[in-house]
């Protein structure tokens, strides 16, 4: 019974300290999001073109311009925007000839009656404009397989990607910003990190509780009861 409630307890612990570490990740996102967004904007021959400068570069606005590359069109599967599941559409826009960067241009809904039809999004033709954020790959989400390949995907790898295709891509992506585009019927009203970093301060409640719950049981059944048995039994 001990050892049960030791494991129990330390598991549990464990959770609730986890819950806790992903809600600092999130504020500390959030903090660097506001702090970097708060700069001018990121003149676009200064994008960066090796991974570590790409870090110091996250959450920056930025405008670039180039050549939309559909034929390179990715759309990551089970993504939410405002409690809705659907779609991130992702199109490599070609800078200049041999250079790239991966946008995640926004969101579409998904069809819920055939879930792996995908959506019919205008690309504009030519040179365009856009305006958004520097930002690291899309958030990875748990996949059965390690490597996918087609139009319809869970993640990505910016880097394997490029190699899958053969474009050039900067180890970076844009996250283009509302208002940014001519009407596409994507949606770009991007969640903040933060916002939901109250329901890990709930879980972590949750998990401590029934660290404690576990301990006061185990204190209770296998400690003071045969105590006050002890106690009251006739001498």
């Amino acid at each position: 019974m001990l050892l049960a409630t030791a494991v129990g307890v330390a598991v549990t612990g464990r959770l609730g300290a986890w819950q806790l570490s992903r809600a600092a990740q999130k504020e500390a996102l959030q903090t660097s999001l506001d702090t970097q967004g708060a700069l001018p904007p990121l003149p676009a021959a200064a994008l960066a073109r090796d991974a570590e400068t790409a870090v110091g570069q996250w959450h920056r606005h930025i405008a670039l311009s180039g050549r939309w590359l559909p034929q390179h069109s990715v759309f990551l599967d089970n993504r939410q925007m405002n409690g809705r599941p659907g779609f991130f559409l992702l199109t490599p826009l070609e800078l200049a000839p041999g250079d790239a960067v991966l946008v995640q241009r926004g969101w579409a809904p998904r069809d819920l009656r055939d879930r792996a039809l995908l959506p019919e999004v205008p690309t504009a033709g030519g040179r365009v404009e856009l305006v958004g954020q520097v930002a690291p790959a899309p958030s990875r989400l748990y996949a059965f397989a390690e490597e996918e390949s087609g139009r319809l995907r869970q993640n990505i790898d910016i880097e394997a990607y490029a190699r899958e295709t053969g474009v050039g891509l900067r180890p970076l992506s844009i996250v283009q910003t509302e208002g940014s585009a001519p009407d596409d019927g994507l949606l770009r009203q991007w969640p903040r990190p933060a916002v939901d970093v109250h329901k890990h301060y709930g879980y972590a409640f949750q998990w401590f509780a029934l660290a404690t719950l576990l301990s006061g049981l185990y204190v209770w059944f296998q400690l003071l009861q045969p105590w006050l048995r002890r106690q009251r039994a006739p001498r």
